[in-house]
């Protein structure tokens, strides 16, 4: 999807109809790129165009989600309880409404500046398995995905508006996310230019948990499908034992004595 800085009405009627498409070839989950409905550089209004959760983007979703019986899920400009304080947010919704939200906490460039970080890492337990969220960026901060695997996602999303500057490091880190973890992989990436200077790089992609690409786009306007059958992640993690051989104890002590020492 390319969404059109701003125009919140007309990217909801685009973002619908693609949803529509999906929903004829059965899905049963739907990923939308970053900030589908606002647009990315949009930070001369991000305190304007922020929304509350629930508010109205999220209504949007629920109705849809309701109506077609499916799980929809995407990332938003969340407005914070302070004043002035905006989040970057990934929203998911499903038949039954609003399941959950998890804020972007590993941000790209000047979003150290337009967003506060977030503090929690959530897995949300579904009919369709249990799914924990990522945003764009994060693809390459393999500790957020590990940490939702062993809190046990077995499908982890990323609504994401990626550069095509950096796509060989999107490529690469989509399909190491889902190994090194045994999870299905879901990157939903945008197109387009705005501003006439950031590009995004498409290659939208569902990954199983041996790395293996199961469709791939890089089309504008387009929808890809797969089925996924969970069984793949307890065979892969049989085969693959990461999870089981990590050593837990000795890495959490490290990193705490690396963040004693940055306090030094």
């Amino acid at each position: 999807m390319n969404a059109i800085p701003y125009d919140l009405q007309g990217n909801l009627e685009e973002a619908k109809k693609l949803i529509e498409v999906a929903v004829q070839k059965n899905a049963k989950l739907v990923v939308l790129p970053e900030l589908f409905n606002t647009g990315y550089r949009v930070e001369d209004k991000d305190v304007e165009l922020a929304e509350t959760i629930p508010g109205y983007t999220i209504n949007w979703m629920e109705q849809i989600a309701k109506q077609h019986n499916i799980y929809l899920s995407t990332a938003i400009l969340e407005k914070g309880d302070v004043q002035g304080i905006v989040y970057d947010t990934a929203i998911l919704v499903g038949p039954e409404g609003l399941i959950g939200n998890y804020r972007k906490t590993h941000l790209w460039n000047v979003e150290n500046i337009r967003f506060a970080k977030g503090d929690n890492l959530p897995v949300f337990k579904t009919s369709i398995g249990n799914i924990g969220l990522q945003i764009c960026y994060e693809i390459g901060f393999p500790e957020g995905a590990r940490i939702l695997a062993l809190k046990g996602a077995d499908i982890i999303l990323y609504p994401s508006a990626f550069g095509k500057a950096r796509r060989y490091a999107w490529d690469i880190a989509t399909r190491a996310r889902a190994l090194e973890n045994g999870v299905f992989v879901i990157a939903s990436n945008r197109t387009g230019i705005e501003k006439g200077e950031t590009v995004f790089g498409g290659g939208s992609a569902i990954i199983d948990p041996f790395g293996t690409v199961l469709v791939y786009t890089e089309e504008e306007r387009d929808v890809i499908i797969s089925e996924i059958d969970l069984n793949q992640v307890t065979e892969q993690r049989r085969t693959l034992p990461y999870l089981r051989d990590l050593n837990k104890t000795l890495f959490t002590q490290e990193l705490q004595q690396i963040q004693k020492s940055s306090y030094e």
